[in-house]
């Protein structure tokens, strides 16, 4: 708590024995106000300091920084980070994908989710207004009127009046040692709390809709695909069924390739649920109601995997993620949580003044009336309540203490989110170079097997397998390609998503 000194040095005893009555007076209330305005520029309890950001400059140990050198040296995907770059607040975009851009604004615009926290932080704000109001004086009005009956019936007579009255009072509590002036601090640090909590709702819903689209686009291909291998293996079937009534196959071949067809058959069922299920996500992640969302098929070939990708320093990184601003915010206000409680075991002061005129006639107030007024001053001084303002001190204290772990844990979660998205991006490269390598090779063998056949020299059934092979492969390399971009996106949300350049805030009204 620090405090201003005064630099007045005090008058002579003989000067002060020497000054009249009056001026003695007005010394001693100058005196108290200067007294008062001192101790109001004090403020009890800590002051928050923003916690030191991560000495480390890289999310992965040496040594597995190498290992990651020596993995991107065998893949052909590899993706470049560019530390220290910007996110852009529509961080969507890097796919270039229009569809999935038109999908991600109009979730943003009609978000019941947004537009809660959208409120929850006016509300926020107006209780900093109203915890502010505490540092200024407080007035009111009055006005009355009171008729009273004197005598009765034993007397033979009763005298009834009326008596009116208007007026006004004001009091003013100075904040001397800043216990609302803490309360103020705790008030806008939750404040900021909602802010943070709206950014988080930002990032949560542009990173869903993004995965729920690449869900669609995934489970789109994984429908075309599945249809493909039911297409052999029906052909694989009707062939060996034909073998097998030749006696060339076997009763156990036919029901190899009837058991290949049913386990692929019943993958669709799956497959459908799953597709009808992200589009409806999607829809209430838009604010629609699944009968009314109407969406075009999306396709994986409408998104572009971004070569080059921002990578923010850890440094920054406590900076500008949601979760982790937020575990601050709490923790500030925890802070001056502590200050607020330390102030209620010092003495409060509150000064009154009222200024009242009475009349007997309505019409008397404003020409013939008697004035009241008071001034007046109060200073309680808690001194017993059984320890709880003490332990109320104590209290805010271990939850201080309790939200400082809060934020460090924050922090080393979102540092470990981040590593393992790197990690992912790194095993995505070589998984994707593998799978085109097993596509390509798939691809040949199906060519050579089309070409024999044509001249005679291969089975139709060995052109049926090199068929469910070449589609087992293409499928792979696709699923790979979206883990890839769902990786992607992954990075991006886990480093903030840019939202501090996007406009968050819509009026509550």
């Amino acid at each position: 708590m620090r405090c201003a000194t005064s630099s007045a040095r005090p008058a002579s005893r003989r000067a002060v024995a020497a000054a009249p009555a009056t001026v003695w007076a007005t010394a001693r209330i100058a005196a108290l106000g200067t007294a008062v305005a001192l101790l109001a520029g004090c403020a009890v309890g800590p002051d928050f300091h923003t916690p030191a950001a991560p000495a480390t400059g890289d999310y992965l140990h040496a040594s597995a920084t190498a290992k990651a050198n020596q993995a991107q040296a065998q893949a052909r995907d590899v993706q470049q980070l560019h530390p220290g770059t910007e996110l852009t607040g529509q961080w969507w975009q890097l796919f270039h994908s229009t569809q999935l851009d038109a999908v991600v604004r109009s979730a943003l615009a009609a978000s019941p989710t947004l537009a809660a926290a959208n409120a929850t932080l006016a509300q926020a704000r107006e209780q900093v207004n109203v915890a502010r109001a505490a540092l200024l004086p407080s007035a009111s009005a009055s006005a009355g009127v009171q008729r009273s009956r004197s005598g009765g019936a034993l007397e033979g007579a009763a005298d009834t009046s009326s008596l009116y009255s208007i007026g006004a009072a004001a009091s003013y509590s100075p904040d001397v040692f800043g216990g609302t002036r803490r309360g103020i601090e705790q008030q806008q640090a939750l404040a900021e709390y909602q802010r943070d909590e709206l950014a988080a709702a930002y990032l949560t819903l542009t990173g869903d809709v993004v995965n729920e689209v690449l869900t669609i686009a995934s489970t789109r291909l994984q429908l075309s695909t599945t249809d493909d291998l039911i297409g052999v293996d029906r052909k694989n079937l009707a062939l060996t069924q034909r073998e097998f009534a030749v006696g060339i196959a076997t009763r156990a071949d036919v029901l190899t390739a009837d058991a290949q067809l049913a386990s692929d058959l019943t993958q669709l069922p799956t497959l459908q649920k799953q597709l009808d299920q992200a589009y409806d996500e999607l829809a209430v992640l838009a604010g629609q109601t699944p009968a009314r969302w109407k969406v075009q098929p999306i396709d994986i070939q409408q998104f572009t995997l971004p070569h080059d990708l921002p990578l923010s320093l850890p440094s920054r990184l406590v900076r500008q993620r949601p979760d982790i601003l937020a575990a601050q915010s709490q923790l500030h206000a925890a802070s001056a949580a502590i200050g607020v409680a330390v102030a209620q075991e010092l003495p409060d002061i509150t000064l009154s003044a009222s200024l009242t005129r009475q009349a007997l006639q309505a019409a008397d107030l404003f020409h013939q009336f008697d004035t009241l007024w008071g001034l007046g001053g109060s200073l309680t001084q808690p001194l017993f309540k059984g320890g709880a303002l003490r332990a109320q001190v104590r209290s805010a204290q271990d939850a201080f203490r309790a939200q400082a772990a809060t934020y460090r844990s924050t922090v080393l979660e979102a540092l470990g989110q981040v590593a393992d998205d790197l990690w992912a991006l790194q095993y995505d490269a070589q998984l994707l170079t593998v799978d085109r390598h097993s596509q390509d090779v798939a691809f040949e063998a199906l060519q050579l097997q089309q070409q024999s056949y044509t001249v005679g020299t291969t089975t139709v059934l060995s052109l049926i397998t090199a068929q469910r092979t070449y589609a087992q492969a293409r499928l792979s390399y696709v699923t790979a390609q979206v883990q890839q971009f769902e990786d992607t996106a992954g990075l991006i949300v886990a480093m903030g998503g840019g939202w501090w350049n996007d406009r968050l805030e819509v009026s509550a009204r």
